[in-house]
């Protein structure tokens, strides 16, 4: 039988069902184990696949009602999947390298046997569901234990996690508090024990956004390196990726989700290395600029100060850390220009009665969407060309970028932008994330610190197009010497 959460605190801010904040951590619990964890316990015979997926969903059975962090669940459907894992595990023979390890799906994702209806009204649920995309077929193979479907807002077109459909999610630091977007239903059931590993979409920063502003691990990896199936309105902008607690969780994922699939007709080749055995890459010697505004971003000092210190740590690893910026232009309206005639695109088949169902912020962009020329959207491609030959060559002196991972700690939930900041949409506070998809580089979002309010702030490293084993090896170096860095709700 599914639990589904059609409509929890619809429509605005408002107060969460339970205003408390979900129980603390109890650290023993295997749904706060790592996958890496969970796997080793599973080959020890330590635990089963079984008791670990009965610890996340009553964690989801508890806490969800709070956060909205999924759409759906499976329990019936996950348990009977736990059981032949467990079986498998007993005989020694699984069948991959995630088998049993519990795992959330962004409902943007086709998923087999399961609606995807991206947080909108207009989607029709009444339909066979008979193909997964590609990064669900990988997990699939490769053994990872689906629970559910985690919220996004409306066709994942914000930095914010609120749909029509599903109301508003909500941060598992503070329950008044977004946990960013799109992503950022996969974003709050990783912090809040939900699951171990989550997918995540990224068009303008909707892994990295959530990550940081709820104390997770994200990357999004160079476009194409992870294979996208149906191709998304938003074009070359939208990339997959894991959401993870521990980068070592988001390298055996990479090590699943990576490599061609014939859908996709950008798809990379196999990568031929393994991110989990390039996690141990070193840190010493390499060329790291770290540029704490991109050359014009307003960062809160809070956010700056403990960025400030994270850096120093690869200062202490032995890297050769220089303050400089790339030599990049301020993108925004260019990026706009994208992003909203990719949404006017997405929604163009809707009727007028269906254009008046969707979410009232969505619906200002697609009308913007159809003003731009084709002349405005070649000029904002010819912005973007010019972006990623000067971080080409930025990256001929620099082995890795270090920025903020966003300039602003989480703000309230079911808001676009921080209140009274006079802004109207989310991309006035995402300066330091969508030029790099316009660049399609990885970039990830880990980890570095805490607020005084206790709300958790992401460092962003930045790689050359096709640097993700670097991009990742340093986040596990940063992870490993500051370990104070991450905790849980």
């Amino acid at each position: 039988m599914s639990t589904k959460f059609e409509g929890l605190d619809q429509g605005g801010a408002g107060e969460p069902r339970d205003a408390a904040a979900p129980a603390s951590a109890q650290t023993d619990s295997p749904a706060w184990m790592s996958a890496t964890e969970l796997l080793g316990a599973y080959a020890r015979g330590d635990l089963s696949p079984v008791e670990a997926t009965d610890a996340v969903l009553e964690r989801i059975e508890r806490d969800n009602p709070a956060l909205n962090a999924f759409c759906l669940v499976e329990p019936d459907e996950a348990r009977a999947a736990a059981r032949e894992s467990e079986e498998r595990w007993r005989r020694g023979e699984p069948i991959g390298r995630l088998d049993g390890v519990p795992t959330s799906i962004k409902d943007i994702m086709l998923t087999r046997g399961w609606p995807t209806l991206r947080g909108s009204l207009n989607a029709d649920p009444d339909q066979p569901w008979a193909e997964d995309s590609p990064v669900v077929a990988r997990l699939r193979e490769d053994g990872a234990l689906f629970v559910g479907k985690t919220t996004t807002p409306e066709i994942a077109w914000k930095g914010v996690t609120d749909s029509p459909l599903y109301g508003v999610t909500r941060n598992p630091w503070d329950l008044s508090k977004t946990p960013g977007g799109s992503s950022g239903g996969a974003a709050a059931a990783v912090a809040a024990g939900m699951g171990p590993l989550a997918t995540g979409t990224d068009g303008g920063g909707s892994v990295r956004i959530p990550a940081s502003f709820t104390g997770v691990f994200a990357i999004k990896p160079t476009w194409g390196l992870v294979p996208h199936y149906p191709a998304s309105a938003f074009g070359s902008l939208a990339h997959s990726g894991p959401m993870t607690r521990t980068v070592a969780d988001a390298a055996l994922m990479l090590d699943t989700i990576t490599g061609p699939d014939p859908r996709d007709w950008a798809r990379l080749a196999s990568p031929a290395y393994s991110f989990t055995e390039s996690l141990d890459t070193p840190v010493r010697g390499l060329r790291i600029a770290y540029s704490p505004a991109l050359g014009h971003l307003s960062v809160d000092p809070e956010v700056a100060r403990i960025v400030a210190e994270a850096v120093r740590a690869f200062e202490e690893l032995g890297a050769v850390v220089e303050e400089t910026g790339p030599p990049i232009p301020e993108s925004l309206e260019h990026f706009q220009i994208l992003w909203y005639t990719g949404a006017a695109k997405a929604t163009e088949a809707l009727t007028d009665a269906q254009r008046d169902r969707l979410d009232p912020g969505l619906r200002e962009i697609v009308e913007e969407g159809l003003t731009y020329s084709a002349q405005d959207y070649l000029t904002a491609m010819a912005t973007r060309m010019s972006m990623g030959e000067a971080m080409g060559r930025f990256h001929q002196d620099y082995d890795l970028l270090l920025t903020p991972a966003m300039p602003i700690p989480a703000f309230e939930a079911g808001l676009e932008v921080p209140p009274d900041s006079g802004e109207r949409r989310w991309t006035s506070w995402a300066g330091f994330s969508y030029p790099f998809n316009m660049t399609q580089q990885p970039a990830a979002s880990v980890p570095c610190g805490f607020t005084e309010a206790g709300l958790p702030v992401g460092l962003q490293v930045v790689g050359p197009r096709h640097g993700d084993p670097l991009v990742m090896a340093a986040c596990h170096a940063f992870e490993t010497a500051r370990p104070g860095a991450r905790r849980l709700p």
